[in-house]
C-alpha cells in the first residue's frame, strides 16, 4: 500500500521515534508533506500527460533530484521548522526520496525515473511485496482494500518497528531525563 497514507508513515514514525527534542513537529509536518507530495503528478492525467512520460506519474517528481531540491527549500526554511539548515535538509529530503524508493517496492506496471535527470528510465527493485494502490475513484474498490491490507502488513508494521527502534536507540533518553 504505497497510497498517500502510507507514504506519511515514514517520516512520522521516524519524527515519533526520535523526539521533538530531534525533530519539531513543524519539521514532521514538513516532511509528511514531502513525502507525498511526488504524487501530485497525478495531476497531470487530467491535462494528457502521458503515464509514461518523464513528466507523468512516477517520473521526474519521485527522483533523487527532486528530493534533493525539495532538501534545498526546507534548508532555507529552517527557522520555520524550528530546526537546523542540515536536519532540515536531511529530514525534509529523505522523507521525499521515501516516497521513490517505497514506489520502487510496488507490483505497478511502470517503475520509477528515481535517476531523472541523468536518465528516464523508470526502475523497480528485485523485490516487489507491495501492492500497487489504484489511482482515482478506483481506490474505493475491493481492488483498493487489497491495497490497504497490503499496505498494513508491508509499509504499517515496518513503520512501526523503525519508529520503536528509534526511540530505543535515541528518543527515549531524552524522554527519560528528570525535570
Amino acid at each position: 500500500m504505497t497510497t498517500i497514507f502510507s507514504h506519511a508513515l515514514v517520516p512520522l514514525a521516524t519524527g515519533l521515534g526520535l523526539g521533538q527534542t530531534r525533530v519539531s513537529r513543524r519539521l514532521m509536518y514538513a516532511g509528511m508533506l514531502a513525502s507525498i507530495l511526488p504524487d501530485f503528478d497525478t495531476i497531470g492525467f487530467k491535462f494528457g500527460v502521458a503515464y509514461a512520460s518523464q513528466f507523468g506519474h512516477r517520473g521526474f517528481s519521485h527522483s533523487i533530484f527532486m528530493a534533493f531540491c525539495v532538501g534545498l527549500c526546507a534548508m532555507l526554511a529552517h527557522r520555520q521548522l524550528n530546526t537546523s539548515r542540515i536536519t532540515a535538509f536531511w529530514f525534509v529530503g529523505l522523507s521525499m526520496l521515501s516516497h521513490g524508493l517505497l514506489d520502487m517496492l510496488t507490483t505497478s506496471s511502470m517503475g520509477v525515473a528515481i535517476l531523472w535527470p541523468y536518465n528516464d528510465v523508470r526502475y523497480f527493485f528485485d523485490y516487489r511485496p507491495i501492492l500497487a494502490s489504484p489511482i482515482g475513484s478506483r481506490f474505493f474498490t475491493a481492488r483498493g482494500v487489497q491495497t490497504l491490507i497490503s499496505g498494513l502488513n508491508m509499509v504499517f508494521v515496518p513503520a512501526l518497528v523503525w519508529m520503536l527502534a528509534l526511540w530505543f536507540f535515541f528518543g527515549r533518553k531524552s524522554r527519560l531525563k528528570p525535570n
